[in-house]
């Protein structure tokens, strides 16, 4: 077969996205047969929740890594570059190596109609196979049961909690959604969950009826939380498997629980409190209240897209900032904008609406100026930027917030790198 460029085999994926989601796992199952079962090679854990479960997989593949194994981690989505998604020891891999790969899934994609997800979650199973890892941490991508990393048989599940979003796919209760995230748990197999409130109670319903024993951070473990503001947090941690102490530079109190369930997580696995420690504070999230220095001021980036994630976003700018001169927010069609703009608009001075120019999904942003009043629409995410640092004024902070994809795209502009160029759906 002659090899198309790189640039052909990349078109070929994105445009993949329109196939959407499917919620069901058989062309999954035979696209991973095709490829001689990868995922069948090494220990697999799926980390699956509503928010936080990127953060609780990073620092959980990190724990395994510094325990002594070869780890894998898929993530989703990327954030700037498609390689993002496929981790290999703390590295994405090459462009070169992920090329090569979806270039030999691709006749078996073409002929099941996969989707671009599946495509790639097929094209990490495979590269990590091939690079002899240990374990792979895989997060979900959408919901659980159905989602196309479920086909593994895992070591361990974790659900870092249970929120409304993707209402129109996975129902519009935490109980409906509940139902989806418990789809990665397996009866004789650990599982842990960062769970409270209602949404501990419906996962345990689900978790009951799949005959899984849930374990639950808020029974079974204290922690306790140093904020250390800018510079993160400081965890204490007792709980079954003995006392753990550890610092980590994600910044906002609501990381506790993620980083947490990862730690307790490693330790079903048998990484060490020493080696789980260094791990904590070596994990960074980009995107996720991260703080860039830009120009004479501060750009505070965050991808913060549904209720339950503005608020824990609120909840640490009061900290950290108590108000902010300026919020740029940007939002996918799909998503709630009112809960989202009403959780973080009154923390700003100025609030500009723009959009992610990658993503067809984004909503114009005079729609979502429309749930701010006094917003300011700005159809290009550079030119908000600079109005927003002109209002920001010197070492003011400017709040970036909405969505990944915009998320992306601000990140690139910050630290002077090259946009992807290509359109997002996923």
């Amino acid at each position: 077969m002659t090899r198309p460029d790189a640039d052909d085999v990349l078109a070929w994926l994105y445009a993949r996205q329109r196939f959407g989601a499917r919620l069901e796992l058989t062309r999954m199952r035979e696209l991973a047969g095709r490829l001689g079962d990868p995922q069948d090679r090494y220990r697999c854990v799926l980390v699956g929740g509503t928010n936080g479960k990127g953060t609780t997989a990073a620092v959980l593949a990190a724990a395994l890594g510094e325990g002594g194994e070869r780890v894998g981690l898929t993530t989703s989505p990327h954030l700037q570059r498609l390689q993002e998604r496929v981790v290999v020891d703390g590295r994405a891999v090459p462009e070169a190596a992920l090329e090569d790969a979806l270039e030999r899934i691709r006749p078996h994609a073409d002929a099941l109609d996969a989707t671009f997800f599946e495509t790639l979650i097929a094209a990490a199973m495979l590269l990590f196979a091939e690079s002899g890892v240990d374990s792979a941490v895989l997060e979900v991508g959408l919901g659980g049961r159905f989602d196309a990393t479920n086909i593994v048989s895992p070591a361990l599940s974790l659900v870092t909690g249970v929120a409304l979003d993707h209402t129109a796919v996975l129902g519009g209760t935490l109980r409906e959604i509940a139902r989806e995230k418990a789809g990665i748990l397996r009866p004789g197999v650990p599982a842990f969950t960062g769970a409270e409130g209602e949404a501990l109670r419906w996962l345990d319903v689900a978790a009951q009826a799949r005959g899984v024993r849930l374990r639950a951070l808020s029974r079974e473990v204290e922690v306790g939380v140093t904020d250390l503001g800018w510079d993160g947090l400081e965890l204490a941690l007792e709980g079954p498997f003995g006392p753990l102490r550890a610092r980590t530079p994600l910044v906002g109190a609501h990381q506790a629980r993620n980083v947490a369930l990862a730690l307790v997580g490693a330790a079903v696995l048998g990484v060490g409190p020493d080696a789980a420690g260094r791990a904590a504070e070596a994990t960074r999230w980009p995107g996720r209240l991260e703080r860039l220095r830009s120009h004479d001021g501060w750009l505070v980036l965050d991808g913060a897209h549904n209720a339950e994630a503005a608020a824990a976003l609120a909840r640490a700018l009061r900290r950290l900032e108590g108000r902010v001169p300026v919020l740029v927010l940007g939002m996918s069609a799909d998503k709630d904008v009112a809960a989202v703009a009403a959780a973080l608009a009154p923390l700003a001075d100025h609030v500009i609406a723009t959009r992610a120019a990658s993503s067809p999904r984004a909503l114009a942003p005079e729609r979502v100026a429309r749930a701010v009043p006094g917003a300011v629409a700005i159809d290009g995410l550079a030119e908000a930027l600079a109005r927003a640092g002109e209002l920001a004024g010197r070492d003011g902070t400017v709040v970036v917030a909405g969505s990944l994809f915009l998320v992306g795209e601000a990140r690139a502009l910050a630290l002077s790198e090259p946009a992807e160029g290509r359109e997002r759906w996923q």
